[in-house]
């Protein structure tokens, strides 16, 4: 399994070191779980660019995000990032929306996303 903590250790001058941790932040969207989200919501694995996949993939991050911002409320980077995945998920919707009425009720009703 892989390990997402990866200890650094850098020398500075007069032999004090400094303990780095570097936390590979990429992982809960790794490309098996990408696939199992197009699987279910595309209509395949390697159907990326159908808006029920891509609004699937964004709900995703969102509720990632969602969860890390309970436990870290002055993270404000990632509150700027869940605010524009918010709204890029928001444009799908309503681009959906004005395309066709029942895959977007479909979606929504799947996803369990308020409106």
């Amino acid at each position: 399994m892989f390990n997402p903590f990866e200890i650094v250790y850098l020398q500075l001058v007069k032999k004090i070191y400094i303990k780095i941790i570097k936390i590979n932040i990429g992982m809960y969207n790794s490309k098996e779980v990408k696939e199992t989200i197009f699987k279910k919501h595309g209509k395949s694995e390697k159907d990326t660019g159908s808006a029920e996949g891509q609004i699937a993939l964004f709900t995703h991050r969102i509720e990632h995000l969602s969860n890390h911002l309970k436990s870290n409320r002055k993270d404000f980077n990632t509150e700027r990032s869940l605010v524009g995945l918010v709204g890029k998920r928001r444009s799908l919707l309503d681009y959906l929306k004005s395309k066709d009425i029942t895959r977007y009720r479909a979606i929504v009703k799947e996803l369990g996303i308020r409106k």
